[in-house]
């Protein structure tokens, strides 16, 4: 009788012990992660500018004017809109923007891309984008890359107060200048 019990309890506690694991439920990795950049750049220097939040669409052998339209606003990014945190006041494009973080958007286009930043937060996609609450808008330089990039990518470069936001997708490269 104690090996019908002992049994019955084991068969008992591996089917609740099922349950328990099903019951944490892990969602897939995303196809497209969640990357940051920010300037300066280096991991040692604490006392940062600018940080850009965004997910990295990937190109898997599609051409990027079949992912993303000229003419048409874009999250910059993939899954929720990219967002740009800025830590003092800065100049993009020599207009200011304020401290604080904000949504950063793009128009492409096949000289120049609009670069928006907005004060929507929390938001997918760019399905709820609302014109009126853009901060600002410039025009960013587009030229084109010697190596194609997979990823969707953001970099900075500059000295000191002077530096360069660089976005980058294919051979597609993008920059715009600010100051902080």
């Amino acid at each position: 009788m104690k090996k019908v019990v002992a049994i019955l309890v084991l068969v008992f506690s591996m089917f609740l012990g099922t349950n328990v694991v099903s019951a944490q439920e892990f969602e897939k990795l995303n196809k497209s992660p969640m990357d940051a950049a920010s300037y300066p750049s280096s991991y040692r220097e604490t006392d940062k500018v600018v940080k850009v939040i965004y997910s990295r669409p990937q190109l898997k052998g599609r051409k990027i004017n079949r992912l993303i339209r000229n003419g048409k606003i874009w999250r910059t990014g993939a899954n929720e809109a990219t967002e740009i945190t800025f830590y003092k006041d800065v100049e993009i494009a020599g207009k200011p923007v304020k401290a604080g973080t904000y949504t950063l958007y793009t128009i492409p286009g096949d000289d120049e891309w609009t670069i928006i930043i907005n004060s929507a937060l929390n938001v997918w996609g760019s399905y709820m984008y609302n014109e009126s609450e853009d901060v600002v808008r410039v025009k960013g330089k587009v030229t084109k890359g010697q190596e194609s990039l997979e990823a969707f990518s953001v970099a900075f470069t500059g000295e000191d107060e002077n530096f360069t936001m660089h976005l980058g997708w294919g051979t597609t490269r993008v920059s715009v200048p600010f100051k902080g």
